[in-house]
């Protein structure tokens, strides 16, 4: 069964809510670039002040912060049989970091899950998530520019795992529990 994973999708597809219910059924850990960062503007560390900035515009952090975060975190001791990446790769330069992240460590990913979803439902979703834990990242402004940011950046990434036969289509819309066993008759873990 695959345990070196990657959600990938656009924003408010689900990606979070699936990646923590999919670490439960799988026995790996969730590694969020999206919480690392919060966690670290909440706490108000170096790394999370300039992230702030970035995630406050509406724009990736940049590949330089998100890359030594990522390896440091792919690096400790429970993610070493097997992880849940959601949040990156997200542009070719990271798709490149995560190839030599796993090549140092003798490993590879073993499936890359895409997470499909209607973009107006994204948007209200997005907007839902916003009211609901207060995030200063979700106005309809900056929603609207992440969305042109996954498109221009991160959604060309599906045609470099889809050419490496890595690729899990899953539609992201229905119930919370039908998109999880979507996932995982993809997987084959079913």
């Amino acid at each position: 069964m695959s345990k070196r994973l990657l959600l990938i999708g656009p924003p408010g597809a689900g990606k979070g809510t699936q990646a923590a219910r999919l670490t439960k059924s799988l026995g790996v850990p969730a590694i969020s670039t999206g919480d690392i960062f919060r966690e670290n503007v909440k706490n108000q560390t170096e790394l999370g002040k300039e992230a702030k900035r970035y995630m406050d515009a509406g724009e990736y952090v940049p590949d330089s912060l998100t890359n030594a975060l990522v390896r440091s975190r792919l690096n400790e001791a429970d993610a070493a049989e097997g992880f849940l990446l959601d949040g990156y790769p997200r542009t070719a330069e990271q798709v490149k970091e995560l190839d030599d992240i796993l090549g140092d460590a003798g490993t590879a990913l073993d499936a890359v899950v895409l997470i499909e979803a209607d973009q107006n439902e994204l948007v209200d979703r997005l907007h839902k998530r916003a009211v609901e834990q207060g995030r200063s990242d979700d106005t309809a402004d900056v929603i609207r520019h992440r969305l042109e940011i996954y498109a221009q950046q991160t959604a060309p990434l599906i045609d470099t795992y889809r050419e490496r036969g890595l690729l899990v289509t899953v539609d992201g819309l229905g119930a919370v529990d039908e998109i999880t066993d979507r996932i995982l008759a993809g997987l084959g873990a079913e």
